[in-house]
């Protein structure tokens, strides 16, 4: 990569602008206090690819209400205005480095495995998730059987969204990102193996797409015209990496859609580094052509080729980089220079993916 790379050039995206095309993808670093607030090392971290040349930050998933929303222990959250509060060093100091930042609203559902304020989790159904707790997120052993959530639960959880979203917005964040991915609730709603449902949030593709069109619309609402509202979609899960959406293309464009119809600005696709090839068509590419809402790519887009392919051939407008900004918090700046990029080490996220944990082996 050097000075001339295409993701290097500035835009206007869903409404915000970017100093260049490279995010920070969110990943989940379980690193606030017990009672849910970003800490003063959070606000550093997100500053330290703000300062490296990021354009946008997208944080971890953070949790949306006090019933079943947490997902793992020293997760933060945007319940109350004391969470809120402590978001805000986070954004001020991405601001004064020049970034724009948006936070990612997430429900775990089924596969919470730290939650203060519920010992039992919730999904669209009575299915236990496939595989095991993740011990990097201090969890351990199978996953229990939620309890199948009733129709008020449901709404409690829509509110939540809505009201977290807000929170956000007030805090001075430049958006927020609805995450419907990966498994989490919004993504059990999705997936036909684990709603089972038989009433209107269950069955057919439009009945599974719901919950994810009634979140967008309450939190649109709840925010008000021109503030960024973004989804996040994929077809993997934390538990399920390998799985597709059993009507493949056909049924991409009508999630796809159903977020776009709700109010969404812009799609998230998560994941995509497993589906790049030569040539041909993307998910992202898709969902950009079916919806024409801007997109953001995730997945193997630290790799030089992949990336300039996908902004050249117009499959995304935006590269979410994860492992690849670990390693290299300065990426767009060593895009520019042509310096040369360090290599991921796991050992960043084990055997917990605190902060801490990555300092201790920085410093190691």
């Amino acid at each position: 990569m050097h000075g001339s790379h295409p993701a290097l050039s500035a835009c206007r995206f869903a409404g915000i602008e970017l100093r260049n095309r490279f995010a920070l993808a969110p990943m989940t670093r379980v690193s606030a206090t017990e009672d849910g607030r970003a800490t003063r090392e959070m606000a550093a971290y997100y500053e330290t690819f703000a300062e490296g040349g990021f354009g946008l930050l997208i944080t971890e998933g953070t949790y949306t209400d006090t019933a079943f929303s947490q997902g793992y222990l020293h997760q933060p959250g945007i319940t109350d205005e004391a969470q809120a509060a402590a978001w805000r060093p986070v954004v001020d100091r991405a601001h004064a480095a020049g970034a724009r930042v948006v936070l990612q609203l997430m429900h775990a559902g089924a596969v919470a495995q730290g939650n203060r304020f519920r010992d039992r989790a919730v999904g669209p159904s009575a299915v236990r998730p496939l595989g095991e707790q993740l011990t990097k997120y201090r969890g351990g052993g199978r996953w229990p059987v939620p309890l199948e959530m009733t129709r008020r639960q449901i709404a409690e959880a829509v509110h939540g969204f809505a009201a977290a979203a807000a929170r956000a917005r007030d805090a001075g964040f430049d958006g927020v990102e609805i995450h419907a991915a990966n498994g989490y609730l919004l993504d059990q709603f999705l997936t036909p193996y684990t709603n089972l449902r038989t009433d209107a949030y269950g069955g057919g593709v439009e009945e599974r797409t719901r919950l994810v069109r009634e979140v967008t619309a309450e939190v649109k609402g709840a925010t008000g015209p021109g503030f960024p509202v973004g989804v996040r979609l994929s077809q993997g899960k934390i538990n399920d990496p390998s799985w597709r959406w059993p009507g493949g293309d056909d049924e991409a464009r009508a999630v796809f859609t159903a977020a776009a119809a709700a109010g969404a600005d812009y799609l998230h696709i998560a994941g995509s580094g497993r589906d790049w090839s030569p040539h041909g068509p993307t998910l992202p590419g898709l969902a950009r052509a079916v919806t024409g809402l801007p997109v953001i790519a995730n997945g193997g887009l630290h790799e030089d080729a992949v990336a300039r392919r996908v902004l050249d051939e117009r499959h995304a407008d935006v590269l979410a980089i994860g492992t690849g900004a670990l390693a290299n918090p300065d990426l767009p700046r060593r895009v520019v220079t042509g310096a040369v990029r360090a290599s991921f080490d796991p050992r960043l996220l084990e055997p917990l993916a605190t902060l801490d944990n990555a300092r201790s082996h920085a410093n190691a």
